[in-house]
């Protein structure tokens, strides 16, 4: 009985501060929010860190990924795919990661829309013949041999930023021109019509471990996207 009157006073004590017009009473909704948020930040933090990102891709990239991956229904697959476009077409910017075994599955070279800038994106759009990427939260569909080859479907899951992928014929596929040798002349990789293109050697594997339900999250240097985004 004595031990339940001290755990009493103690949450009293914890819950009340003394101001110079009395005792009033502290908010400890906000206490146990603020320490559910550390404890949030701690756990990305330490995901991130046993993946072994540090050095590859920002945090907050991946923090801003990892939220919306957390928010999206209908994912099939525990694989979250992160294409960086605020990184130079010169770096490696195309991540899947394996969530559950928290492993880098592929790390690779990703070219992005021949409007969208020149070495780094700076401009992303929504719209048909736009030549532009789009950035946001897809899911991946089924596969498809058409012109580019061994083709991704992707469903922009994002009204008003990505949701005319379709329309838009946005696939990931492989290409001559995303290969990093491409860069020792022109100084960057070179660009699609707004496709995330991968090196060939690689794009087939890459899209059979992605394909059939799981999420990619495309980046960029868009201030605004954040504000008008409902998952990042």
């Amino acid at each position: 009985m004595l031990g339940k009157k001290k755990l009493m006073l103690a949450f009293i004590l914890g819950s009340i501060s003394i101001t110079s017009f009395g005792i009033t009473l502290k908010n400890p909704t906000k206490t146990i929010k603020d320490k559910i948020e550390m404890s949030t930040n701690y756990t990305e933090k330490k995901l991130y860190n046993e993946i072994g990102l540090n050095g590859k891709l920002n945090y907050d990239t991946f923090k801003t990924a990892l939220n919306g991956y957390k928010k999206i229904d209908g994912k099939k697959k525990q694989l979250l795919t992160i294409i960086d476009y605020s990184k130079p077409s010169t770096e490696k910017r195309f991540f899947v990661i394996d969530i559950k075994n928290k492993k880098i599955l592929v790390n690779s070279y990703v070219a992005h829309g021949k409007n969208s800038g020149g070495n780094i994106a700076t401009s992303f759009s929504n719209k048909v013949s736009s030549n532009k990427s789009s950035l946001g939260f897809f899911l991946t569909e089924n596969t498809y041999i058409g012109g580019n080859g061994y083709s991704l479907i992707l469903n922009g899951l994002e009204r008003g930023i990505n949701d005319k992928a379709k329309e838009r014929y946005i696939v990931i596929h492989g290409a001559d021109y995303a290969n990093p040798r491409i860069t020792k002349s022109l100084g960057r990789l070179g660009r699609s019509l707004g496709c995330p293109a991968l090196p060939r050697e690689i794009s087939k594997k890459t899209i059979d471990i992605i394909k059939n339900g799981s999420v990619i999250f495309v980046n960029g240097n868009d201030s605004n996207y954040l504000e008008k985004s409902n998952y990042a």
